[in-house]
């Protein structure tokens, strides 16, 4: 097969979440554990950074990449989902930065695992993760930062014994999957804490702390939660890059970091990113404030992350940012409210199985809104959100793709607007930014 002969076949052949929901997903790993026994078990032969959590696991997981990278770590990276090229969620160290899967090696190993397919008929998901843990033990990384796709208990992910598990933050998202409270959700993400193995907790909440004290206390695992070590204590943001200042216990002096994901979300995550540095320091790792600076300056050149507060066209403004859930859609919400700009557009397109009621309830009211879908089964057709949104007083058109609804509020919007695409990874995805 060619190379786009199999992106297809994988495509086409197996389950894939983002095209069919729920019924993709798997509980139970053994389908992974089978694929992994097939290649020899490559998920032994590196180590791992494991990183859960319902938002920002993906900044996170690239801004930790980079740091390893420029540290002169060999360093594998595997994410999900992609937004252009399926080759984004597998990357490894290259002369520079972080350099996408070669094809040849996706042919290959396709070809190779065929047989095991036909006979276990195993998800999308589950055979991108067998064949990253394949393509980092082929490339010899030494650690490898592992995102986590769905909850963490049953994520195929989960098949891994790492040096460190992070758990970014908890907050409402398939909970068709993960269950309808808080606790229940942090249940599964608490799912990859392991034995003796050190975790970190990103973001506290009150009814969530007591259970990951009590998991990682029941599996020996000492606890560190990063915002209880640091504060962003003042930050400043423009268009391009965020700086943030944060103040660490027990320490006097300020540290000043430039990221240039510039979202405001991202000061959170940055808390989050220092305490893995923290304890990998501990662990031997030589990463030193020098490199961590330097690495978050460029974390979007080194890891080639996209979609986070990311500005594709001045005058007007326009932004990507995938957020899709209720949190991710609060961030994005709050920093709307500190920009400066003279009328708001809003092109948003979601995916059915959604909390949709809870993410139009956010949104402001003032906006201009254009109504779209992703080209995915899964899509929210256009007109029902147009209709649901009505419900929340915000009103607009439906357009057929997220490029039409683009090329109209280009068409229309003063130089001094901002628009913002959101509501779903894939319709930023979509995005076709040459054309604009």
């Amino acid at each position: 097969m060619t190379y786009q002969q199999t992106i297809k076949y994988l495509f086409t052949r197996l389950p894939m979440f983002s095209r069919i929901g729920a019924a993709a997903y798997k509980k139970d790993l053994a389908n992974t554990i089978r694929l992994c026994e097939f290649l020899g078990d490559p998920h032994k032969k590196f180590k791992s950074i494991h990183i859960a959590g319902t938002n920002g696991k993906g900044s996170v997981s690239h801004m930790l990449a980079g740091i390893l990278h420029t540290a002169g770590y060999k360093t594998g990276l595997y994410t999900s989902p992609h937004l252009k090229d399926f080759r984004e969620r597998i990357k490894c160290s290259g002369a520079i930065n972080l350099e996408m899967i070669n094809e040849k090696f996706i042919v290959d190993f396709t070809e190779r695992i065929k047989p095991l397919i036909e006979e276990i008929e195993p998800s999308f998901f589950e055979i991108t993760v067998a064949m990253a843990f394949e393509y980092f033990a082929q490339q010899k990384v030494e650690i490898a930062v592992v995102e986590v796709g769905l909850g963490g208990r049953y994520d195929s992910t989960n098949i891994i014994t790492p040096g460190l598990s992070v758990i970014t933050n908890i907050g409402w998202d398939h909970m068709n999957i993960l269950g309808d409270t808080i606790e229940k959700i942090a249940f599964e993400k608490a799912g990859i804490i392991k034995e003796n193995i050190p975790v970190i907790i990103g973001e506290t909440l009150t009814e969530t702390k007591p259970l990951f004290e009590k998991i990682a206390t029941e599996k020996g695992s000492p606890v560190h939660f990063a915002s209880q070590q640091r504060t962003a204590a003042n930050w400043k943001w423009d268009k391009h890059e965020l700086i943030v200042e944060v103040a660490e216990l027990h320490r006097t002096d300020r540290q000043v970091y430039h990221l240039d994901l510039s979202g405001i979300y991202q000061s959170r995550n940055l808390l989050t990113v220092l305490e893995v540095c923290s304890v990998l320091h501990e662990q031997g790792y030589t990463i030193d404030e020098k490199t961590i600076k330097e690495a978050l300056q460029k974390t979007k050149n080194l890891t080639g992350l996209h979609g986070r507060w990311e500005i594709i066209h001045d005058h007007p403004t326009v932004v990507l940012d995938v957020g899709h859930n209720e949190d991710g859609v609060r961030q994005i919400v709050q920093q709307i409210e500190l920009t400066t700009y003279h009328e708001l557009h809003i092109i948003i397109g979601m995916v059915k199985d959604k909390e949709i009621a809870r993410v139009l309830s956010l949104l402001p009211r003032s906006g201009h809104y254009y109504f779209t879908q992703a080209e995915i089964p899964r899509a929210l057709p256009a007109d029902i959100l147009k209709n649901e949104a009505s419900k929340f007083n915000l009103k607009g058109d439906s357009y057929s793709d997220v490029n039409a609804a683009l090329k109209q509020v280009l068409s229309a919007a003063h130089k001094d607007d901002l628009v913002i695409v959101c509501g779903s990874v894939f319709l930023v995805g979509e995005v076709n930014i040459s054309a604009h």
